[in-house]
């Protein structure tokens, strides 16, 4: 009992690390967008955590942990409106002693609500805010669940089998947490249109300054802090060699995502990028996020350096795309997510042609689920109630004319 209470502690505070990442994520999408749209992100962020729980509550849970038995097709399943603890929730019988059933619920809840927040940042200015709750509703608390189950429910994806490869691996979700809020932003982004002056009548990517670079800066920070808790407690104990290898490779593959990004704008763009770089450790951060428990420090640089890399051309093919994403979330979610995920098959414990092969066609599976359900979701709306503000609406700002208030009332500068 003694184990299990430690275990139980551990996970708690993990849990109270990955709620403070939305705090992370607040701060760096408001940092990097105009004044005019603060509450507006605010509101989002906000709105994501408390109804992204309460759908987790409702059935979310339930629909990503169903409990898929021999027979099942392993891809879809629900086990039930609600949540109630069984009998040996709260004993060390319960998940071989790792935490209790309440603890189990809570960690994953927070997980949840993440994908809809890394589509909040590359909306960011110009969505409909009603439109976007509605899509945060259906995509959190369906869309997320179900891919879930697929692999951490014990899904068709946890046994897909390809020559010695048995099984997907996504050890903390740079698939099933970033790369589903990935591709959803990039339909959204796509169906939106771009920002009013984002680009030129020539089609040539202008630079819209975000009005507080400081704050995106702290957001980056507390997003790595909030790592800890995001990769270090999908150990799912506080087990002493699992959790300190995960810390190590989590906070060098950062490091080395961050240095990989600065060096490559440096030489691209001749000038030294804050927000490149801190792009670059997120990049990092979700790079190494599949794989985490698998790599050893060397492997966790390299992949965090090339997530850097990545970051820089990602950022690049969407402006030649000429789609608009205020804070990167596309280069950093999806890509470097994809790159994450097939990075356990060239890297690691369990590096191999066919492990490469497995991950691959599960990203495939994947963001084809994504693409398509986001797109439905997203062109529906666009269709009904309209996804995008209207243009007097986007140049006075939304804070203004769909909250009424102002994120700076005493400190006012130019907003456009």
């Amino acid at each position: 009992m003694e184990l299990l209470t430690t275990n139980n502690v551990w996970m708690m505070v993990c849990t109270a690390l990955v709620f403070f990442m939305h705090l992370g994520f607040s701060f760096l999408e408001i940092g990097l967008t105009r004044q005019k749209n603060t509450i507006n992100i605010l509101f989002k962020n906000v709105f994501i955590i408390c109804v992204g729980l309460l759908l987790y509550y409702i059935g979310g849970f339930n629909l990503m942990y169903p409990g898929f038995e021999e027979g099942d097709s392993g891809f879809l399943k629900f086990a039930g409106f609600g949540i109630a603890a069984p009998a040996n929730g709260m004993t060390p019988e319960y998940a071989e002693g790792g935490y209790t059933w309440w603890t189990d619920f809570l960690f994953q809840g927070m997980f949840a609500a993440t994908a809809a927040t890394i589509v909040s940042g590359a909306v960011a200015e110009r969505i409909k805010l009603g439109a976007f709750m509605i899509f945060t509703v259906v995509y959190v608390g369906l869309v997320y669940p179900i891919v879930g189950s697929w692999h951490w429910g014990k899904g068709f994806l946890s046994t897909l089998t390809i020559g010695e490869a048995k099984g997907f691996y996504d050890f903390a979700g740079s698939t099933l947490v970033h790369s589903v809020g990935g591709w959803a932003a990039l339909i959204a982004v796509a169906l939106l249109g771009s920002r009013i002056g984002k680009f030129s009548s020539e089609g040539k990517p202008q630079a819209i300054p975000g009005h507080n670079i400081p704050l995106a800066s702290a957001g980056v920070l507390i997003l790595w802090l909030g790592w800890f808790g995001f990769n270090g407690g999908s150990v799912l104990s506080a087990d002493p060699a699992g959790t300190s290898l995960v810390l190590v490779t989590t906070c060098l593959s950062a490091a080395a995502g961050g240095v990989g990004a600065f060096i490559l704008s440096t030489i691209l763009y001749k000038n030294y990028d804050l927000t490149m770089f801190l792009n670059g450790i997120l990049g990092g951060l979700v790079g190494i996020t599949a794989g985490a428990d698998l790599m050893s420090p060397n492997e966790a640089v390299i992949i965090g350096f090339l997530a850097g890399i990545i970051i820089v051309l990602g950022v690049a093919l969407i402006d030649k795309l000429k789609l608009d994403d205020p804070v990167g979330a596309i280069a950093v979610h999806l890509i470097c997510g994809v790159w994450g995920t097939l990075a356990v098959g060239i890297f690691g414990a369990k590096a191999s042609i066919d492990q490469f092969l497995v991950q691959g066609i599960s990203v495939l599976i994947v963001g084809g689920f994504c693409l398509t359900t986001s797109f439905i979701i997203i062109f529906s709306l666009k269709k009904t109630i309209g996804i995008r503000v209207s243009e007097k609406e986007e140049i006075d700002g939304l804070d203004s004319h769909e909250h009424g208030m102002d994120a700076y009332p005493d400190f006012r500068i130019n907003q456009h």
